[in-house]
């Protein structure tokens, strides 16, 4: 599918950076909103931040566009691996979208995310692009990983990103980790690790947080709580499921993630904090309206009335679009225009990242030992696959 340089360059670009849809915006689209959160903060061993939040015209229509963008995205994705261009395992985040958007809106790039495998979403966030993540959801030498990571395994060290990891909970320690690193490098920055409530229960998890609260360690840890670990619900999991208190000595707040305004005081002012006092714990009370993978259909343990009473109600999109429109911002057309432009980007991505190439088979080989180190001794054609090695 033939396209014009410009729109190529567009797509190369990440989240908000080719936005046209800020044209109709007047000079005083930097001017200060105040809005108050959905829901109070409920708090465990510190006092909750403020329930209002300062936006701006520009900061909801790029809330807009970039939480639209990651809907459609994800709902390509389930199309895509319906039809197996994208093979393996394949988390969706559709639902999610205000904890990736309002957790960025609050830190820079030099603060540290690492998250599980449900991570599209967040490494679009953090500056990725779409074709960087259907290249690498579709295996091509492109993607973020070389096509070699697929859908859990998204990485962009340079912007803070640390991945998505396949392992239940055991990202943790490796964000506690860097928080200790940016401690140690005296660097005013943060960690966020974020799980969800089916990890809430991992010992290391735990193990991790004391050595955090013991050194007082620039660590926030997220539970982006959809109340689903695979198919369990929290509570026949968990004895306690407020995920806030469960840090014991670590503070905690109970946010609800599916305001994006919400997470964007939240994780301000769980930075603060953490730069000050140390660990501090966010529960993300959020939904995802997928499965847990597309392996599970998502309707053999919730109903489809659950499902669509949350649509209705806490929608983290149309939350933004009720507020756009109740202050003039927008017309109803032009966020339906927004939406048209999402459709026709994600669809040309798409058709780019399909006629990109699949990784050289030499590349089974790389990032696995050092150079110079370790050998094949499989495969039919080694002898004339390792004479193309390096």
């Amino acid at each position: 599918m033939a396209l014009s340089a410009q729109r190529t360059s567009n797509l190369l670009k990440p989240l908000s950076a080719a936005a046209s849809y800020i044209r109709h915006l007047s000079t005083d689209s930097a001017a200060a909103i105040t809005v108050e959160t959905s829901l109070p903060f409920s708090s465990h061993n510190i006092d909750p931040p403020s329930r209002t939040v300062e936006t701006s015209a520009k900061e909801l229509m790029t809330f807009f566009r970039d939480m639209a963008l990651m809907r459609r995205m994800e709902i390509a994705s389930d199309s895509l691996y319906k039809a197996k261009l994208i093979r393996g395992f394949c988390h969706l985040y559709d639902g999610q979208e205000a904890v990736a958007v309002g957790m960025e809106a609050a830190i820079t790039r030099k603060d540290c995310i690492i998250t599980a495998y449900r991570d599209h979403c967040i490494y679009l966030a953090r500056g990725g692009t779409l074709l960087e993540t259907f290249t690498e959801l579709m295996g091509r030498k492109d993607g973020c990983s070389k096509g070699k990571g697929g859908s859990m395994h998204f990485y962009k060290k340079e912007n803070g990103f640390f991945g998505g990891h396949g392992i239940v909970g055991a990202q943790v320690p490796l964000g506690i980790g860097l928080a200790f690193a940016l401690k140690y490098s005296k660097e005013e920055h943060v960690s966020f690790s974020m799980y969800g409530d089916g990890a809430a229960n991992q010992g290391q998890l735990f193990e991790a947080l004391n050595i955090a609260a013991l050194w007082d360690l620039p660590a926030i840890l997220v539970c982006e709580n959809n109340h689903y670990g695979m198919g369990t619900a929290e509570w026949r999991a968990a004895k306690s499921p407020a995920y806030y208190k469960r840090g014991d000595y670590v503070p905690g707040l109970k946010v609800d993630g599916m305001d994006v305004l919400a997470v964007k005081q939240a994780c301000k002012y769980a930075k603060e904090h953490a730069l000050k006092n140390g660990p501090l714990i966010l529960e993300m009370d959020t939904y995802r309206y997928h499965g847990h993978s597309m392996s599970d259909p998502g309707s053999t343990y919730r109903t489809r009335d659950e499902i669509s009473g949350v649509r209705q109600e806490r929608d983290p999109i149309e939350r933004v679009r009720k507020l756009i429109l109740a202050h003039d911002i927008a017309t109803e057309k032009e966020l339906k225009d927004i939406e048209k432009e999402i459709r026709k980007e994600v669809d040309d991505t798409i058709a780019i990242a399909k006629e990109c190439q699949m990784p050289d088979p030499s590349e089974l080989f790389s990032n696995v030992y050092a150079k110079g180190l370790g050998t094949e001794a499989f495969g039919a054609d080694r002898k004339e696959l390792k004479a193309t090695l390096p």
